[in-house]
């Protein structure tokens, strides 16, 4: 995390502290994982849009493993655009490199490592957040899920997005630090901050497959 001049990383977090931030937020008993646009466009450091996340998916895979073994939900998500879309929607406008995300490209396609299974839900997007103009949360509504464990990327742009407005659909909201990904580390660690001050817990593998683990089991956590 980047702090001011005459600022340490102490006196940020006494501030933040100060006004009420950085709570630890509830979990509940029904988790789902959500994987948030972990396509080839994103993991894979040949194609514009991407760098190398390899460690990022395979811990992502990881959890997902565990998730699968538990029988908790798990849905994806991915970024696909049809020919016009970037003359007619601001975010393009604003970030017109996004555009080479093409409907039925392989940049779209999720990254192969994660093991995506035909009854997880895949759900294509046009914004940052996995739930704006979607049926995630919907979908998570109607499955009983009440926390949402986040993968994905990037840290800064989609995983930011989805998190903002997962606890803004009422779901508890789980990072996993070691499955999300970006560009650059700045933002990465600055999001992270910024998300576990306001929107939800950023925790460790471990700690998300304990937790998994635990809520399986009946475990009280």
């Amino acid at each position: 995390m980047e702090v001011r001049r005459g600022e340490t990383e102490t006196s940020v977090e006494a501030t933040y502290a100060r006004a009420g931030f950085g709570s630890v937020g509830p979990r509940g008993v029904n988790p789902a994982v959500v994987v948030i646009d972990f396509s080839r466009g994103f993991t894979e450091a040949a194609f514009p849009t991407g760098s190398d996340l390899t460690d990022e998916v395979e811990a992502a895979r990881r959890l997902l493993d565990e998730a699968r073994s538990l029988g908790h939900p798990i849905y994806f998500t991915t970024i696909a655009y049809v020919p016009g879309e970037d003359l007619s929607l601001a975010w393009l406008r604003k970030a017109p490199g996004l555009a080479v995300l093409a409907d039925g490209s392989e940049l779209v396609d999720l990254d192969t490592r994660l093991g995506r299974l035909p009854n997880e839900p895949l759900i294509v997007k046009k914004g940052a957040s996995g739930f704006f103009g979607t049926t995630l949360a919907e979908q998570l509504h109607a499955a009983g899920v009440d926390t949402v464990l986040l993968c994905g990327a990037t840290t800064s742009g989609c995983i930011r997005a989805s998190a903002v407005d997962a606890v803004q659909c009422n779901f508890a909201v789980l990072v996993v630090r070691e499955a999300v990904g970006d560009r650059a580390r700045a933002p990465h660690d600055a999001n992270l901050f910024d998300i576990n001050a306001k929107y939800g817990d950023v925790i460790d593998l471990d700690e998300a497959i304990w937790y998994l683990t635990s809520v399986a089991q009946g475990v009280s956590v």
